[in-house]
């Protein structure tokens, strides 16, 4: 047998799973409209928020925004209410893998349409908080809670996991490409350089605390994705590079473990080699 034809099946048949798990099963056609569609875009190629976002360290990025988030019992309570953590996790990943794709490298007009329909999705989300205070998706607040948490994640995923990690210059690019997406969702004022970005952070931790909601869906994400046995060892590796990422003050509200050294050896050596079979995985062999 073929040594590289047997290496280029299985590329192919584990890239294929990869990519139905996180886009969906109607994903190959919505990858096809969003990178072949002729027209302008928002972002060119190449640029710094294309080379995150199009890197395989977002599965890392992607669960670490994931836990960071659930810190705001407000944003949290709204997850809870309405988003259906425990039902339909993977749906809701999809819709935001989606929603990241077209907006990074769909046409200027696909990825304002994604756009208007978030802000149409926020516009009908409301509740009440833990404090009995009134909340809604649309608040400028909790969005830019909800942007800086995710970019932050990418960011230092990308720096830690990616393939080419950002100069600093292209680090405060990067910050401010995904700072044009923010003000369209209704963001007021989001960072648009990586200084900014941890001043934004910093400021929000006041208000940070590990809810029941919150730990509640860290038992989920860690303990019960909907996943067959052969896929769990793989996602428990992304899973703790995730938290190895994660602040350390962050670890008791959310009862996630601290393990420094292991978190700075074995964690990454077997984050990286994780993330790496993922990109050999989902990127397509050369042609001859």
């Amino acid at each position: 047998m073929d040594t590289s034809l047997g290496l280029t099946a299985i590329r192919e048949r584990l890239g294929e799973a990869l990519f139905h798990r996180v886009a969906g099963p109607d994903g190959a056609r919505h990858r096809d409209r969003i990178h072949d569609t002729a027209g302008p875009r928002w972002f060119e190629q190449g640029s710094p928020i294309t080379r995150v976002h199009g890197d395989a360290s977002m599965f890392v990025g992607g669960i670490r925004a994931l836990l960071l988030q659930t810190l705001h019992p407000v944003a949290m309570r709204a997850v809870s209410e309405h988003s259906g953590f425990r039902g339909d996790m993977w749906g809701r990943l999809a819709r935001t893998s989606r929603f990241l794709a077209v907006t990074t490298f769909g046409t200027a007009d696909d990825a304002q349409q994604a756009v208007d329909i978030v802000r149409s999705i926020h516009d009908r989300i409301t509740g009440t908080g833990p404090d009995g205070t009134p909340y809604a998706a649309s608040d400028p607040h909790l969005l830019l809670w909800v942007h800086v948490a995710e970019i932050d994640s990418f960011l230092l995923a990308h720096q830690t996991y990616g393939d080419r990690p950002l100069d600093p210059a292209e680090c405060d690019e990067y910050v401010a490409q995904t700072a044009e997406i923010a003000r369209r969702l209704g963001v007021v004022d989001p960072p648009t350089t990586l200084a900014e970005l941890r001043e934004v952070l910093a400021r929000f931790r006041p208000e940070l605390r590990g809810s029941r909601e919150a730990r509640e869906a860290v038992r989920y994400l860690l303990f019960k994705p909907p996943l067959p046995l052969a896929a769990r060892a793989p996602y428990g590796v992304l899973v703790s590079a995730a938290i190895g990422l994660m602040p350390v003050w962050t670890r008791r509200p959310l009862r996630v473990p601290w393990l420094p050294i292991a978190e700075r050896t074995v964690v990454r050596a077997l984050g990286t080699a994780a993330v790496g079979t993922i990109r050999w995985a989902m990127t397509p062999p050369a042609s001859d």
